[in-house]
């Protein structure tokens, strides 16, 4: 095979790698995505060389230049990448090189590719947190919009997905907002935990030029640098926290995209999701079908494959760097884009479905939603302990299943021929409003309750 000359390296080697070696050494077909990055940390790492005497300000001010030009050409599509270059930082400084000449070659003093990818991944994980915080905050405003519009709407709850109590469809809604609550929180704290500097340990030893790691921190908008030269160089726990937070929200939306999908079936009619948000059938003409949420549902899977592939990668490495470290950023950013596409779509699409109060009412007055009430009755009013209590419920619930009837409309002498002392204020709590009304236990279902959660939430999110 052809060898070419790979002037990068310099002296040690005098060839560059055949063709197959370039393929699987390169990583520029996707970390060119980093280029922002990149340019970031360089004139960071140049103002500083400058400000501690290490280089002269007049070839700090030209690599300043020189690199807002490089970031310039990139950003307009005129920028012309090179697999023989490998990496977006080699391709970067090579044409900074052609740009300003020999300033160009001072950049790297005080630095190795070690902390320069390391920092730049780091900043580009820290980016795509801002925007999933952004994203996941949308879907509450989204959930929350829902919640307070059908605060006490009436729908069954459900375990085993058979009806088991009345709930409000505000409650409903509002177990979302906690679930996406909490991602949000895991995303701040791994946000918070990221944020140190990798920049200016090296190849992994740190350096013996007088550099001020501090300053640069502190250029790149990170709290601190970090304090071990090794770790700096080999961490990659922050993209596996950015991933996992990401893999914990996407079952959270595959949750959320499944009961839209049943919701918005024929069977149930609880949703109508608008058209923006479904498709047609090529051959049934009455189809409406919940593609973006069994899209979303799917796309979890690529969430957990992105983590499980880099806790693969980092799993048996020593320290510092490996070059099986260059695998760690294709997962991130096909993980950091499918997530942010699901969660805007699912604001999309929760923010637009319409929810069918008569149907939710319908369903949750099906299937004996209330027994539960009328045991804690009979416990309440006629002191029955808990296990007779349930006894006595199931064989009024029987009755009521042979007569074809709901148990608000069981005669009341039905319900004496199974327990004598049953008398007519029963029924002041088998309608499935009363159900979901004395549930005002703190995270209950009452409207009140859901209501006063839902300020909660507003508040935090103002």
């Amino acid at each position: 095979m052809s060898k070419t000359a790979n002037s990068m390296w310099g002296g040690r080697f005098a060839v560059g790698p055949d063709a197959i070696m370039e393929a699987i050494n390169a990583s520029i077909g996707f970390d060119q995505r980093l280029a922002r990055q990149d340019i970031a940390g360089s004139r960071a790492h140049a103002a500083m060389l400058a400000a501690t005497g290490i280089i002269t300000d007049k070839d700090a001010e030209a690599i300043g230049e020189g690199l807002l030009t490089v970031l310039s050409e990139i950003e307009a599509g005129a920028f012309a990448f090179s697999t023989a270059l490998e990496d977006i930082h080699m391709n970067v400084e090579a044409r900074l090189k052609e740009l300003i000449g020999e300033p160009a070659g001072r950049l790297h003093t005080a630095r190795s590719r070690n902390d320069q990818v390391a920092t730049d991944f780091r900043l580009w994980v820290r980016d795509q947190c801002d925007a999933a915080e952004e994203a996941l905050m949308d879907l509450m405003r989204a959930l929350l919009g829902q919640a307070e519009a059908g605060a006490d709407w009436v729908m069954p709850g459900f375990t085993h997905l058979q009806s088991a109590q009345p709930v409000t469809w505000g409650h409903h809604m509002m177990a979302y907002v906690e679930m996406a609550g909490r991602d949000l929180s895991r995303l701040r704290d791994a946000r918070a935990r990221m944020n140190e500097s990798p920049l200016g340990a090296a190849a992994l030893a740190g350096t013996s030029f007088p550099i001020d790691r501090e300053m640069t921190a502190e250029a790149l908008g990170f709290d601190r640098p970090m304090a071990n030269s090794l770790d700096a160089v080999s961490a990659r726990d922050f993209a596996l926290e950015f991933l996992s937070v990401a893999a914990i929200s996407g079952a959270h939306l595959s949750r959320l995209a499944e009961e839209l999908v049943i919701w918005s079936s024929a069977q149930f009619r609880f949703v109508a999701l608008s058209d923006r948000w479904s498709t047609g059938s090529s051959i049934m003409p009455q189809k409406r079908n919940p593609d973006a949420a069994e899209l979303i549902r799917a796309k979890t899977g690529r969430l957990f494959g992105a983590a499980i592939a880099l806790f693969t990668v980092m799993k048996g490495l020593p320290l510092a760097y490996s070059k099986d470290m260059q695998e760690d950023k294709e997962q991130v950013f096909d993980a950091a884009e499918t997530w942010l596409l699901a969660l805007r779509a699912m604001a999309g699409m929760v923010a637009d479905m319409e929810a069918r109060p008569e149907a939710l009412r319908a369903a949750a007055s099906s299937g004996f939603a209330t027994a539960t009430d009328l045991a804690d009755w009979l416990v309440r009013e006629l002191g029955l302990p808990f296990r007779e209590a349930h006894h006595v419920t199931g064989a009024i619930v029987a009755r009521a299943e042979a007569l074809g009837s709901d148990l608000d409309a069981l005669p009341l002498a039905e319900m004496q021929n199974v327990h004598g002392r049953i008398d007519e204020t029963v029924y002041d709590v088998l309608s499935v409003e009363a159900s979901v009304a004395s549930r005002t236990s703190y995270g209950g279902t009452a409207p009140s309750e859901v209501r006063r959660q839902i300020a909660i939430w507003k508040e935090r999110l103002a």
